[in-house]
């Protein structure tokens, strides 16, 4: 039955949004990543990503990552700036020592800013963290 599947915290994996120049576009786009500090590869990683506030709804989209190496990164979509506005959330499974674990993240709109933005050490860019 449900209740007596156990899914085990996550620790160690975040999701970022980072502002970034994009030199082909002489711009500054958004682009979310997907963070693994952990000392373990993420294997079979699916991402779900939708935006959606009381009145409106993106579609959903999905991702898949087979391998997702220990101490790494992914860039996973570019984010428009016009969706900041919306509840911005990633829902994200993966296994890992052959256990499957869930975590969904969320950046609440109105969070997604230029105040907003910090130093992220993995990317040496400024961007927001969502643990």
């Amino acid at each position: 039955m449900k209740k007596d599947i156990e899914i085990p915290k996550v620790t160690d994996v975040f999701m970022a949004i980072v502002k970034e120049y994009n030199s082909d576009f002489r711009c500054d786009d958004w682009n979310v990543y997907l963070i693994n500090n952990k000392a373990i590869d993420l294997e079979v990683v699916l991402i779900v990503s939708r935006g959606y506030d009381d009145k409106d709804q993106t579609s959903i989209m999905r991702k898949k990552i087979e391998c997702l190496p220990a101490n790494s990164y992914a860039k996973i979509e570019f984010i428009q700036p016009e969706l900041f506005k919306l509840n911005n959330e990633f829902k994200v499974t993966f296994f890992a020592d052959n256990q499957l674990f869930e975590k969904t993240f969320l950046f609440a709109k109105g969070t997604i800013k230029d105040s907003s933005l910090r130093m992220i050490k993995e990317f040496d860019k400024k961007g927001i963290i969502s643990k």
